[in-house]
């Protein structure tokens, strides 16, 4: 009986020359691997804390995700938050889905500013599709990540700019329906735009609402305070930046590049303070009560949103009441006539 022959690069772990590897740093495209990897692990009992856990591990907190394409009404981009890229994910599966992953081609990596950016110019996101009938989808675009240079090699942004898709249906398929005109007329149809589902065209224009509102949303389930007080306390402080002086800069910047006679502005200083007290001499009693009466109070709660402030309130920031009204519609079992979408989101925003 021979011996087996005897490997000069093989170490045995009880062996005198036996050393554990040195930890590298894993290559970007790598990292894609690994994430196409987990999306095939997914179940269709994969909840929102198995979404939540997914962006934890591929994405950094103050991650972006961006989706540009253009359809029949012009060009469209979307730029969503950490917060909201797995609803994204999990939306893409909601439409149809079964299968996700990406596939890359003759990528370029770079290394700048502490970051490592992979960028793709023959990216295809393939997808397939179980309903409404059997297809499969390849899009195709570039796709440009960054990623931040540490252990865990998260990204920190993600820009997928789709050029072009492919739907595809098997040869059985067509075969199977060739007699039927109805079908096939059916089957010329597709059922993506640009490669995505409507589902998910509908989830991207909602985050167009959502995505200024995440301040009032992530102060709202903080604090728990209600909608108007959230608004107030955000415009306040909104205001409170506008109105102080910019950082760096003494109180007296002015007068100091630009300096002044002060014997001159002396008398004039006199004059005018004479003649504010004669005329608050008779309203300091009469708001002496009310101001004695708002100590305790905090600024916040004083100022009012009709007040004569130039702060202004974007339209989307005021659907925050009506959101939340139907977030409490919705715990409370009255789903009748909420939209689909925007109740389909409320247990992931709220």
């Amino acid at each position: 009986m021979s011996n087996p022959t005897h490997d000069p690069f093989y170490s045995s772990p009880f062996g005198p020359f036996y050393r554990r590897h040195s930890p590298y740093m894993v290559q970007p495209e790598y990292r894609i691997y690994e994430m196409n990897k987990r999306l095939q692990a997914r179940t269709e009992e994969s909840d929102s804390l198995w979404w939540d856990a997914f962006a934890t591990e591929f994405f950094e907190e103050d991650a972006t995700l961006t989706l540009s394409f253009c359809l029949e009404d012009g060009p469209k981009r979307y730029t969503i938050g950490r917060t909201l890229i797995p609803r994204y994910f999990s939306t893409v599966f909601e439409g149809g889905v079964s299968e996700l992953h990406y596939i890359l081609k003759h990528s370029k990596e770079s290394f700048h500013n502490s970051c490592i950016t992979l960028d793709c110019d023959q990216c295809t996101m393939v997808t397939q599709h179980g309903k409404p009938m059997f297809t499969k989808v390849c899009t195709e675009g570039r796709l440009i990540l960054e990623f931040a240079f540490d252990d865990l090699m998260r990204i920190k942004t993600w820009h997928f700019t789709i050029r072009q898709y492919r739907e595809l249906i098997p040869r059985s398929i067509l075969a199977m329906h060739a007699q039927d005109p109805q079908v096939l007329e059916q089957l010329s149809k597709n059922i993506t735009r640009m490669g995505l589902t409507n589902f998910t065209l509908n989830y991207l224009r909602l985050c167009v609402i959502l995505e200024p509102m995440q301040e009032l949303m992530s102060r709202h389930k903080t604090y728990n305070l209600s909608p108007r007080d959230c608004l107030k306390t955000c415009l306040f402080q909104k205001w409170q930046r506008m109105v102080a002086p910019p950082a760096g800069h003494p109180q007296n910047f002015k007068t100091e590049i630009f300096p002044t006679n002060h014997k001159k502005a002396e008398p004039a200083r006199q004059t005018t303070t004479k003649r504010r007290k004669r005329k608050n001499s008779a309203s300091s009693a009469n708001s002496s009560v009310g101001t004695t009466a708002g100590k305790k109070r905090s600024p916040a709660t004083n100022f009012s949103l009709s007040s004569q402030v130039p702060v202004s309130i974007s339209s989307t920031s005021l659907l925050f009441f009506s959101l939340l009204r139907l977030h409490m519609n919705v715990a409370a079992g009255a789903t009748k006539d909420i939209p689909n979408g925007i109740a389909a989101i409320r247990f992931n925003l709220f």
